[in-house]
């Protein structure tokens, strides 16, 4: 069963938690994963590795550069699920 873009967001949102601090409230569409969230490229990876295992897709290395915001990852994990 396809998961809904707000369970995507908050599973997101709890992996950006646990692997920044960052608090899961913070997490938002709209919110750019660099200038707003201030992850690094390595946590980033780790995010991405996770989300993977979590929500059963496969995000391509050359995917990931387009992941530029929140909303950006949702859609690519619903539309991929």
């Amino acid at each position: 069963m396809a998961l809904t873009n707000d369970e995507v967001l908050a599973g997101l949102a709890e992996l950006i938690t646990d692997e920044t601090g960052i608090d899961a409230s913070e997490v938002a569409l709209e919110k750019s994963f660099t200038d707003d969230l201030d992850i690094d490229s390595i946590s980033m990876m780790t995010i991405v590795v996770n989300a993977e295992e979590k929500f059963g897709v496969t995000i391509p290395d050359d995917e990931v550069k387009n992941l530029k915001t929140v909303q950006d990852a949702v859609s690519f994990i619903t539309n991929n699920q």
